[in-house]
């Protein structure tokens, strides 16, 4: 870098090389070369009353706060509020104006995608936005709901319905920190997870985002955030976490998405709002707020929720984001207009996330605040608390992608995690004996889901609703179980159950639902297994062999009619890319220790049920067979 007519390196290997040179340039300069060459002064001396206080790591985190806010224009404010979508922006626009995050949405991603890439991409933004006057580093925000999912080759968790059913905080702690240890390769430092929803309706399409369906089990596993933020935010693979959707969103009627949750507010504090609660106690960054409504007001412009419950009542004091578009759709009409965007800044949103019409943003909420319907107050409140976590995480100390950990992706370690808790998310619904398979045996494999990576990981793996077929490096249930059933077993496979005779022992048919994101995946009208799906079971069972239903699902489905002529059925809801782990359950190598996380309906038509609500379910929250028992 050239500054007044010296040549100086942007990132220094020696802190006291890096401290001479910029005291060297005195404060002017300073603030134009800015944080990338900032890591060394934290350390003691005198030369520190020379450097900016933003730029002090050892400062306080709210003096440097107040320092910066002192310096920032109205351009700097608006811009560090404003979150562009990857593909609507390029790293110069996030200099020139000021963006504080930059996000990735649902299947946008580098080409190629890998996570070098990623990597190359995030420092790209990056670089730009460190080119703006203050140098205001940016984040860089994915929907990391189940690993980093958005990257070819990353490692593949089960899908938090599963991890619910595994009843086991500390396993999605680790979870969350090897997850971060993926996302810290690729330079994501923001992570849209995780969902708090509580899932009281089964039709909605969103079920498998939530850990379970009372209030305890989200609670619970807000252990994630632990292990994404790590023992102390801004440390080694520390990326910011967000709670989401706030709030209700799990409980809209008939369970659709983006619905309207018609309940009391009784029952809103008792059943959907404890989990972040608890969110806000473990010291979340961040919090997303839902596109639902609650009783018919939207919450993206509910102030009473967002300022006077969330940021008051439970004292958060990390930032609020927006959904994806979810500001264009208060008044229920598509696009975004001035009255909109005051209604959701005035509520407490910090930060929307406006993926394409940004420069619209940016100029409507201007004259919002120049004609006083914003008050600047407010502008400086949200600015406060983004730049807060901004210096908590450090990223003006370390702003660029740490491609010490692109090691760490899809890595043997993880990958052995993800096996272990795809393992104790199984839960064992009936067995008359047919399990656990024998290693010595004949066994028949069958169904669309057995060989299938994204069948089996489901929606949010690389593209935003997931799609069948080898979507991403992975152990598939199939493979799995040849793998774990040895070579004294002889196993053969045919999707669709053609085949089979009686010489075989047993028969494994892996059916259920295919890939779906949020309101695609409702389903209004039942939870009916696919036809495909019955006919492969039922063409098993015609050869008179034992046969054992594996259930790839993101909820339960309506099978009670046919379980009669089932000899066994395990929920394996959406294991991920290691399903090693489910034939471990099946072969009883690992025994069955999963519990229901939701009621399973005795018949598509009797959702919503749940714990307590008087009505008889097929299997009750909480079920859970295991061997010999």
């Amino acid at each position: 870098m050239a500054v007044a007519g010296k040549t100086f390196p942007m990132y220094c290997s020696s802190a006291k090389a890096a401290r001479v040179r910029l005291l060297a340039l005195g404060l002017p300069a300073l603030l134009a070369l800015g944080s990338p060459s900032v890591p060394a002064l934290a350390a003691a001396g005198p030369e520190r009353a020379a450097v900016v206080p933003y730029l002090d790591p050892a400062l306080p985190v709210a003096a440097r706060v107040d320092d910066l806010l002192s310096r920032m224009s109205l351009d700097d404010k608006l811009g560090q509020m404003t979150q562009p979508e990857r593909r609507y922006i390029t790293p110069e626009e996030v200099g020139r104006y000021r963006i504080g995050s930059v996000m990735s949405a649902g299947g946008s991603a580098p080409s190629p995608n890998t996570a070098k890439s990623w990597a190359d991409m995030y420092d790209a933004f990056q670089t730009g936005a460190l080119s703006a006057p203050l140098r205001i580093p940016m984040m860089y925000g994915v929907d990391a709901v189940h690993g980093d999912n958005n990257v070819v080759g990353a490692t593949i968790f089960p899908h938090a319905i599963g991890l619910g059913a595994s009843r086991d905080p500390e396993l999605v702690r680790r979870i969350g920190a090897a997850t971060a240890e993926e996302m810290t390769a690729t330079g994501a430092d923001w992570d849209f997870a995780p969902c708090l929803c509580v899932a009281r309706d089964d039709r909605w399409g969103r079920t498998y985002e939530s850990f379970g369906e009372v209030p305890e089990l989200p609670s619970a596993m807000t252990s994630l955030i632990d292990g994404l933020q790590g023992p102390e935010p801004g440390g080694p693979a520390s990326v910011l976490a967000t709670a989401k959707h706030f709030v209700g969103d799990g409980g809209t009627a008939d369970g659709r998405d983006r619905g309207d949750a018609r309940i009391s507010e009784e029952e809103l504090r008792a059943v959907h709002l404890p989990p972040f609660r608890e969110a806000v106690r473990r010291g979340v960054g961040s919090v997303m707020v839902s596109y639902s409504s609650w009783n018919g007001v939207k919450m993206h412009a509910n102030r009473y929720l967002i300022t006077g419950v969330l940021k008051g009542e439970l004292g958060f004091g990390g930032f609020v984001v927006s959904d994806y578009q979810g500001v264009d759709r208060i008044d229920g009409k598509a696009g975004m207009t001035r009255d909109e965007i005051a209604k959701a800044v005035n509520a407490g949103i910090d930060m929307v996330m406006v993926p394409e019409k940004w420069k619209d943003f940016i100029a409507d909420l201007r004259a919002e605040v120049e004609d006083g319907t914003v008050p600047m107050a407010r502008v400086d409140d949200a600015n406060r608390r983004i730049l807060t976590q901004k210096m908590r995480f450090g990223l003006f100390e370390r702003p660029m992608a740490d491609r010490s950990y692109l090691k760490t992706v899809g890595s043997a370690a993880h990958r052995a995690l993800a096996r272990r808790a795809v393992a104790e998310s199984q839960v064992l619904l009936k067995n008359d004996g047919v399990l656990p398979l024998r290693h010595d045996g004949r066994i028949f494999v069958a169904g669309r889901s057995a060989d299938d990576i994204g069948m089996q990981s489901g929606g949010w793996t690389v593209t935003w609703q997931g799609s069948p077929g080898r979507t991403t490096p992975g152990t598939t249930i199939l493979e799995g179980i040849r793998q774990v059933a040895g070579e004294r077993a002889k196993v053969a496979y045919d999707r669709d159950g053609k085949g089979i005779d009686k010489s075989y022992g047993a028969a494994v048919a892996v059916v259920g639902e295919k890939p779906y994101a949020e309101y695609h995946g409702d389903r209004p009208g039942g939870l009916a297994l696919d036809e495909e799906d019955l006919a492969t079971v039922e063409r098993l069972r015609a050869s008179g062999v034992p046969v054992a239903v594996v259930l790839v699902s993101g909820r339960p489905l309506d099978v009670a009619s046919r379980l009669g002529g089932w000899n066994a059925l395990v929920a394996s809801w959406l294991p991920g890319t290691e399903g090693a782990g489910v034939a471990d359950v099946l072969f009883g190598d690992a025994r069955p220790s999963g519990r229901l996380p939701v009621t399973w309906p005795s018949d598509g038509g009797q959702e919503p049920v749940n714990r307590g609500d008087g009505k008889k379910p097929l299997f009750p929250f909480g079920y859970g067979l295991a061997y010999g028992g």
